[in-house]
């Protein structure tokens, strides 16, 4: 039923085919694949760079499909996440426009969900975000339509340190703003790629959410977080957020994850689940970081088939 993957950000140093055949050897279905400009990163797991847009000729696509099949892997989705909203008018208009390329690309490629962020100018409330929004996002999700690619945004609110301060870089975190973004873009082909571990660090619900917006699941990360009592109740929920919780590998944190697969097959979600590793724990060496890995499927294993 559900197919078992990792975000590739996480072996930013290893090749697109060194990344699939690490899938293939340990037992993995599949991967969202980062699809970030070639660049310097701007932050923790940006930058990445495994497929290259610029580079999807005849050639390209055929050797990727090529690798793909050899090694009996399939990419869940394509990632991209910039601040699309950002307050400068000209970066955001840059990345809005990678995110069509990379719509484009997907389309190119068979492969069914672009995943990103909708972003948020920090300094300015909701309502103002969602009149941007409201501006550039429908002809964004117009061209997802037209290429049959779903595009599913993440609930990542973006807001860890002072620069992301105070309303942090993606708007789209909670159940009241996916409503509105769902209201004003009722297309099918736009939803979410659900992450429960930021409602956790928030104080909310990872589970109910699930059943209202099954129809909106269009894919899935499995992230775990942990959230410490007494550093919350030392600084309160207004401090930047990584004063009092720290991202954790699945199993590791406070995510209810029998509760979670068991809302996911409640509302027969069948599509791609895939570990998203951001556990400093594990990033002292490339031996950590694989063994966050493997040590994330073995704990998720036992809610699914490998």
């Amino acid at each position: 039923m559900l197919k078992l993957g990792f975000v590739s950000a996480i072996l930013a140093e290893k090749s697109f085919e060194e990344v699939v055949s690490f899938a293939s050897e340990h037992r993995f279905s599949c991967l969202e694949m980062m699809c970030w400009p070639k660049g310097k990163a701007e932050r923790r797991y940006a930058g990445v760079t495994h497929i290259d847009t610029n580079e999807l000729d005849a050639d390209g696509i055929a050797k990727i499909k090529s690798v793909l099949d050899e090694k009996k892997i399939f990419i869940s989705g394509l990632g991209y996440y910039p601040n699309p909203l950002d307050p400068d008018a000209e970066k955001a208009a840059y990345y809005r426009e990678h995110i069509v390329e990379v719509i484009k690309a997907a389309a190119k490629l068979d492969i069914p969900v672009v995943n990103t962020f909708i972003g948020r100018d920090p300094s300015k409330n909701l309502d103002d975000n969602f009149k941007e929004f409201a501006k550039h996002f429908p002809a964004i999700v117009k061209v997802a339509e037209e290429n049959n690619v779903k595009l599913a945004i993440e609930n990542c609110p973006m807001f860890f340190t002072n620069d992301e301060w105070p309303g942090g870089k993606n708007m789209a975190i909670s159940p009241v703003v996916w409503r509105k973004m769902f209201e004003i873009i009722p297309s099918p082909m736009f939803g979410l790629n659900y992450d429960p571990s930021h409602l956790v660090w928030m104080q909310m619900d990872e589970i109910k959410p699930i059943y209202e917006f099954k129809d909106r699941l269009h894919h899935i990360h499995l992230k775990d977080v942990k959230v410490y009592r007494d550093k919350l109740n030392e600084v309160g929920i207004l401090a930047n957020p990584l004063e009092y919780h720290s991202p954790k590998i699945p199993g590791l944190g406070d995510v209810k994850w029998g509760s979670f697969f068991a809302a996911l097959t409640d509302v027969a979600y069948k599509g791609p689940v895939c570990i998203e590793v951001e556990d400093k724990a594990y990033e002292g060496s490339e031996e950590d970081i694989k063994s966050a890995i493997l040590t994330a499927r073995n704990y998720l294993s036992q809610f699914l088939v490998l």
